[in-house]
C-alpha cells in the first residue's frame, strides 16, 4: 500500500498565516524523506481554517525543496476558474515539477466561495465540466482550438513556427498529468467521471467506512459505460491519522489537536447538515452522539503503531481494498507531534500493512 498525505491544510484560524505555510512546507519535506509517495493539496477561498486559495504556489515551493514526491492539487475547483488562466498555468507547473505533479479536480465548491465569485450554485458543475474540457482540449496543442460553450468563449491561435506565437503551452507529462477525482458523498456522480476516463480517485475523510464499498461500485459503472475495467490500485482513501508511541500518547494528542479542529471548526459548519449524516456508520444516531470520542472510535485511525496498522487493515478489508492511505495533515501546537506522527506512520506502521496490495 502507498502512503501519502492530503493537506487541505488545515490551521487554527489564530495561526499566523505566514507560518501556517511554513509549517506546511516542513510536513511536505519531511514526507519526501520518509519515502512518501504523495501529496495532495486543498485549495479554498472562504475557509479561514483551509487557507490555501493557491495550492500551486504551495506546491512550487515545496518541489524546489523535495526530491521524489509527487505534488497535486487537492483539489482545482473547476468552476472557480478561468480555464484557458488555468490550463497554462499547471502546464507551467508540471515543467516547473518536471513531470511530478497529478492533477486533482473537483466539479463542486462550498457555497462562500460560490458566493464570492458571484456563481449560481445550481450552475457550479456544468460550468466545471465545461473548463474542464476547455483545459484537456488546449493541452492537446500544435492546433487551433475554439470552443463556444454555455460558460466560456475560446479562440486559441494556432502556433506559428516561423512568428513563434499561438497556442502553445502544454504539460510536460503528455497528453496531461495524471488526474484523480475527488469524491466527497457517497454516490457522487464525479465517481462515474473516474471510472469513464480512466482516472484515478480519491474518497474523503468525512466518509463513514459503511459508505465507502459504495464508491467502488459507483466507478465500477461509470468504467463499464465507458468498456474499461477498474483497478483497485487507483483508488485513494483520505483519513486523520495520529500515530503516536503509545495508544495513551497518540488519544491525548489527537483529542488535543483533530479534537480541537473538529469541535472549533468542523462541527459547527455541519451540524444539522448532510455532512454530519455521512459520518454516521448507523444513520440512527443523533448529530450529539458525533463527538471526539465517536469519531476516534469509528472514523479516525489513532493508536500506537500496532493499533493504528490494525485499524488501517480493517479499512482495507471493509472496502475490497485500495491502493493509497493519504493520512490528513494536522497541525498540532507542537509541531512535533505531527512530525512524530508521519515517521511513525511511515516507519512503524507502513511495514505491518505492506502485504495490502
Amino acid at each position: 500500500m502507498r502512503l501519502g498525505l492530503f493537506m487541505m491544510p488545515l490551521h487554527p484560524s489564530y495561526r499566523a498565516i505566514a507560518d501556517c505555510y511554513d509549517r506546511d512546507i516542513d510536513q511536505l519535506v519531511l514526507a519526501d524523506e520518509l519515502g512518501f509517495d504523495e501529496a495532495w493539496l486543498g485549495e479554498h477561498f472562504t475557509e479561514k481554517w483551509e487557507n490555501a486559495p493557491s495550492p500551486d504556489l504551495l506546491i512550487a515551493k515545496a518541489l524546489a525543496l523535495t526530491k521524489r514526491i509527487r505534488f497535486g492539487t487537492g483539489v482545482t475547483l473547476l468552476a472557480m476558474h478561468e480555464p484557458v488562466y488555468l490550463a497554462h498555468r499547471l502546464a507551467m507547473l508540471d515543467h516547473l515539477a518536471r513531470g511530478r505533479f497529478n492533477w486533482g479536480i473537483g466539479l463542486g465548491g462550498i457555497p462562500t466561495d460560490m458566493a464570492l465569485m458571484g456563481l449560481d450554485p445550481a450552475e457550479a458543475r456544468d460550468r466545471a465540466v465545461e473548463a474542464l474540457d476547455v483545459v484537456l482540449g488546449l493541452w492537446q496543442g500544435d492546433r487551433s482550438y475554439s470552443h463556444h460553450g454555455q460558460f466560456f468563449r475560446v479562440k486559441a491561435p494556432k502556433f506559428n513556427p516561423v512568428t513563434e506565437r499561438g497556442l502553445y503551452m502544454k504539460p510536460m507529462q503528455l497528453p496531461h498529468p495524471p488526474i484523480a477525482v475527488a469524491a466527497t458523498t457517497p454516490q457522487s456522480g464525479s465517481l462515474k467521471v473516474a471510472g469513464a476516463r480512466g482516472w484515478s480517485w480519491m474518497s474523503s475523510s468525512l466518509l463513514s467506512s459503511a459508505f465507502l464499498p459504495g464508491h467502488w461500485d459507483t466507478v465500477v459503472e461509470g468504467a463499464n459505460s465507458a468498456g474499461l475495467t477498474p483497478n483497485r490500485s487507483d483508488w485513494k482513501i483520505a483519513r486523520d491519522i495520529f500515530v503516536g508511541p503509545t495508544p495513551e500518547i497518540a488519544r491525548e494528542r489527537a483529542r488535543t489537536t483533530l479534537g480541537r479542529n473538529y469541535n472549533v471548526h468542523q462541527r459547527p459548519s455541519r451540524a444539522g447538515t448532510f455532512q454530519m449524516q455521512i459520518v454516521k456508520h448507523d444513520p440512527s444516531l443523533a448529530d450529539d452522539d458525533i463527538d471526539v470520542d465517536y469519531l476516534m472510535e469509528h472514523l479516525w485511525i489513532v493508536g500506537d503503531p500496532q493499533q493504528c496498522a490494525g485499524k488501517i487493515r480493517a479499512l482495507y478489508e471493509t472496502v475490497g481494498g485500495f491502493g493509497t492511505l493519504l493520512s490528513v495533515t494536522a497541525d498540532s501546537d507542537d509541531p512535533a507531534w505531527d512530525h512524530e506522527s508521519l515517521r511513525l506512520l511511515s516507519e512503524e506502521v507502513a511495514p505491518r500493512i505492506a502485504d495490502l496490495s
